[in-house]
């Protein structure tokens, strides 16, 4: 997905450079400034008090900042020896009537880079359109009341539809991401998506798209998109996960323009403009099942999509559990428990129980891929029409659709994007399948501790 500010040049960073040495000259110009104004409070002392009385003053202030130091020493010696290595524990159980207290809606136009045929609108224009609301029904799967979120869009009169996009206020460096949803947006020309971003710093602080899907898609894909020096080749094993890499092929010759189609390669290459992958295609792992998104997934009762970030141990993974009855036990205790009060009755994730990822991704130290790529993100919620994915492929992959609601350019050729676009337009009744049933996301962090190897031995 493409996040809302995604303007990225070697000259934006000149600029970032730029501005940061002038906020550093500003900023010692003002210390020089306090300099010499404590220098002439100084002077004035001097004179003031006897020489005694300066010595004593003298050796009582080098105390203090001796002191004052071997302190602040102490406790960042102390804060950058911990690391997260300890057990998960709970940091957000977005659930019911709480869950949209942890986001902020958008409220504008779609991204240049996806170019939806929608509007983002508030919350209170949503709760209005009664396209956000919390709905008490019974849990078909445990057969008790469960508090379920809706999410969904609204036709316009002039044509791009109301939709929703939610951006989490909290932001990550690492954790364990876990979505129960029952019902999934799904059909053609519907482009959802649940991922983890920093607009304002993209790539440069990376993306993670944990599902999306377009135009009716049923398997999982998994996307990392960065700046540059992210690659997985030669990284993960193939073992290490039970789906593969994208594989491209058909793109277009710099030289002459045609699509080649005689070479293939693994879209294994995280940086949005890696050579020999489609712009902005990033690194992606697909799922081996081909029931693990979409339609097959609502059909099934819904799914859980968990994602682990985890760059102290050199990796982020991906889970589909579909249906929601074939997870492990420990998932299902996790998500079960994840909204009692009493902590201890908590059931703490464990990944390493969950089976082999279906998507394995190498980063941190000794990988093709350093974890600073991925830093200060946040979740993202989306539900966008057409645009620059969902409509560019809406002739191809929706081909009965795009004949009937045919529209040319200047030359008298079909163009997916208008077409998609009067389709959406039509406020066919498919589209009712295009809303989001989420019982909740559950977020995890592991704890800080100090790693067995800085731990001194007292003799």
């Amino acid at each position: 997905m493409s996040p809302r500010n995604q303007s990225y040049s070697s000259i934006e960073e000149s600029s970032n450079v730029l501005d940061e040495s002038h906020h550093h000259h500003a900023q010692k110009s003002s210390m020089k400034k306090m300099q010499l104004k404590s220098d002439s409070s100084i002077s004035d002392l001097d004179d003031a008090l006897p020489w005694k009385w300066q010595f004593f003053v003298a050796i009582a202030g080098a105390g203090l900042i001796l002191i004052g130091k071997n302190v602040l020493h102490s406790i960042l010696d102390k804060s950058s020896s911990l690391k997260p290595i300890g057990p998960y524990r709970l940091v957000e159980a977005q659930e019911g009537h709480n869950f949209f207290s942890y986001y902020d809606f958008f409220d504008g136009a779609d991204s240049i880079g996806s170019a939806g045929y929608n509007m983002y609108v508030s919350k209170e224009k949503a709760m209005d359109l009664d396209i956000a609301k919390v709905i008490t029904e019974e849990d078909p799967l445990w057969g008790d009341p469960v508090d379920f979120v809706h999410m969904s869009s609204a036709p316009t009169e002039k044509g791009p539809r109301d939709s929703i996009r939610l951006e989490g206020k909290r932001r990550f460096d690492h954790g364990l991401f876990i979505l129960d949803v029952r019902h999934q947006p799904d059909g053609c020309g519907v482009w959802p998506a649940f991922w983890l971003t920093d607009e304002a710093a993209w790539p440069r602080n990376g993306e993670v798209d944990i599902l999306e899907g377009v135009n009716g898609q049923t398997v999982a894909k998994t996307a990392l998109h960065t700046s540059d020096k992210c690659d997985m080749y030669a990284h993960v094993s193939p073992r290490s996960m039970t789906g593969d890499w994208e594989w491209v092929t058909g793109i277009p010759n710099q030289f002459t323009g045609e699509p080649d189609f005689k070479t293939a390669k693994p879209a294994d290459n995280c940086w949005v403009m890696a050579q020999h992958q489609w712009g902005n295609e990033g690194c992606t792992a697909v799922h081996d099942r081909n029931d693990t998104l979409g339609a097959p997934v609502n059909d099934n009762g819904g799914g859980v999509y968990a994602l682990e970030w985890d760059p102290e141990n050199k990796a982020i993974k991906s889970w589909v559990f579909s249906p929601i009855q074939d997870m492990p036990e420990n998932l299902i205790g996790t998500i079960e428990t994840a909204g009692l009060e009493d902590v201890s009755k908590q059931v703490t994730p464990n990944p390493h129980s969950w089976g082999t990822p279906y998507a394995m991704f190498a980063i941190g130290e000794d990988t093709g891929c350093s974890a600073s790529h991925f830093k200060n993100m946040r979740i993202v919620f989306n539900l966008a029409f057409c645009g620059n994915v969902s409509g560019n492929r809406f002739t191809r992959e929706c081909p009965v659709l795009a004949e009937k609601f045919n529209v040319t350019n200047k030359k008298g050729l079909n163009d997916p994007v208008w077409t998609c676009n009067a389709y959406i337009e039509s406020d066919p009744e498919a589209l009712n399948e295009a809303y989001w049933k989420i019982r909740g996301v559950y977020v995890y962090e592991r704890e800080l501790r100090k790693p067995k190897n800085d731990i001194k031995v007292e003799k």
